[in-house]
């Protein structure tokens, strides 16, 4: 009998899909697109902790800004233990075989009940207490930032290393880039849907849409995660044998220098690229005078600049191309970006200013695709598996990127309080200054990332184009952004 041949809206649907090129045999588009939404819960839990919560808590609930940064800056000090959750996914043994499973689980419910917990937390935060000590409230919100941190750090984890596991060496550049696009579209949509329930703020309104959100979140790892994994019954012995020491399999993981240097390229280029996050809109609104609008408009710019980054990307590695290559690009546009910007404010454009802007997301989306594929590739050696190399991964991107936050925050005031001062001279007694320090020193710390970045480059296995990659069907790295 001859095999059916697929219907001409079938063969149209998967050549000309955006997402169709990267499913495999291993991993069905179907099961693909399910898997992918725990990244949209991860950027709905984003958005929560680094947008909604901190603006409410400064504005509607008048919590001192001091506590406010120690309370957004809580989820970062677990960062660093993503290399330990991933390495413990990798040794997991359960009865019936699962690995990434349990803590795709069991980071959904920390996630959950953080954010389920956190409102009340906040409204004990803001003095409306009636019994009990007066540091409950403090108590209470950290725990509640500390769960919520755990949990989106726990199922990002697990998750991109089942997406590992499953994909196969061709189209895992592409599963990379589906999921960054899947986790800056939860960031964008939450952030919209959020923001309109929360318009009239209430503490009821504010509970509700919280829970809600803690709700929404579990629903979404649940429907991600069902059936994703294998079941391969262990025998009691395979459960009882002695497991590997995190020690050991951190010495295999950086065995050559390989991993080494290339968390050490993540963490300064996520530095670069992440100190100016709280500032390219006061940039605007106080060197070029833009309006409230305006300036959020930056945010779209940026995310539009991301995703063309992204697609490139992809482009790129499905043909080959050399992933320490496709990040010195980044790196290179960061520079350009960030030149950009600077000039800007002496040339009073704002067309400029939005063009760095874009480009800044352009050059960030290559590299952190670029890198995370790195880490998704890089072999397996000894008892290092591909849990512990994404965990190392996002312990290296997300500490950089919380350190880069507050440092780039503190340098402005520091410099621009200087400047304004006359400490600096004539010259430099400007407000634009304090900006200006910190775009500079983020342009020197891309030329040290690519000073870091070379040797890989130098030692990358060249992979030569075979006529598949060539005739590759139009999918997610070539649909226009």
């Amino acid at each position: 009998m001859r095999p059916r041949r697929p219907s001409p809206l079938m063969a149209l649907t998967t050549r000309w899909l955006p997402f169709a090129d990267a499913a495999s045999e291993g991993l069905p588009m179907a099961q693909l697109l399910r898997l992918s939404l725990f990244q949209v819960s991860v950027g709905m839990a984003t958005v929560m902790l680094l947008g909604t919560l901190n603006r409410v808590m400064i504005v509607e609930l008048s919590v001192p800004a001091v506590i406010v940064a120690v309370m957004i800056a809580l989820p970062v000090l677990i960062a660093p233990f993503r290399a330990l959750l991933g390495f413990r996914s990798d040794m997991h043994r359960s009865a019936i075989g699962w690995k990434r499973i349990p803590y795709l689980w069991f980071g959904s419910l920390w996630q959950m009940g953080g954010l389920a917990v956190m409102p009340f937390a906040l409204l004990v935060l803001s003095g409306q207490q009636v019994v009990g000590p007066t540091w409950a409230g403090e108590v209470l919100a950290a725990l509640a930032f500390l769960m919520t941190g755990l949990g989106l750090h726990m199922t990002q984890t697990a998750g991109l290393a089942l997406a590992t596991d499953r994909a196969d060496d061709e189209t895992r550049p592409r599963v990379v880039a589906l999921l960054y696009v899947m986790f800056l579209l939860g960031m964008g949509a939450s952030a919209l849907i959020i923001g309109w329930l929360l318009r009239d703020f209430a503490p009821f309104t504010l509970i509700r849409v919280v829970q809600g959100a803690a709700v929404v979140g579990i629903v979404l790892n649940l429907i991600a995660l069902w059936k994703q994994e294998k079941v391969i019954p262990m025998s009691r012995a395979e459960r009882a044998a002695p497991r590997p020491r995190f020690r050991a399999a951190w010495a295999d993981l950086v065995a050559g220098g390989q991993a080494g240097r290339l968390l050490a390229v993540v963490f300064l280029g996520t530095m670069a690229f992440n100190m100016q996050d709280v500032l390219l809109e006061p940039y605007g609104g106080e060197i070029l005078g833009l309006s409230v609008s305006a300036t959020t408009t930056l945010t779209a710019v940026w995310a539009a600049g991301a995703l063309l980054g992204f697609a490139l990307a992809g482009r790129m590695l499905s043909r080959g191309r050399c992933t320490f290559r496709i990040a010195a690009l980044g790196l290179l546009a960061g520079v350009a970006a960030f030149s950009i910007v600077i000039f800007a404010a002496p040339m009073g454009s704002a067309v400029m200013f939005f063009a760095g802007a874009g480009l800044i997301g352009f050059g960030g989306g290559l590299f952190a695709v670029a890198t995370l594929t790195a880490a998704m590739i890089m072999p397996a050696t000894g008892t290092a598996g591909h849990g512990l190399a994404l965990g190392a991964w996002g312990a290296a991107q997300a500490t950089a990127a919380g350190l880069s936050i507050a440092l780039g925050g503190g340098l402005r005031d520091w410099v621009g309080g200087l400047a304004e001062s006359g400490r600096l001279g004539e010259a430099l007694q400007s407000p634009a200054t304090g900006y200006s320090f910190v775009y500079h020193l983020e342009i020197g710390l891309l030329f040290l990332t690519l000073a870091a970045l070379g040797p890989l480059v130098r030692h990358a296995p060249r992979r030569p184009q075979t006529p598949k990659q060539e005739t590759a069907r139009l999918g997610l790295a070539d649909f226009p952004t």
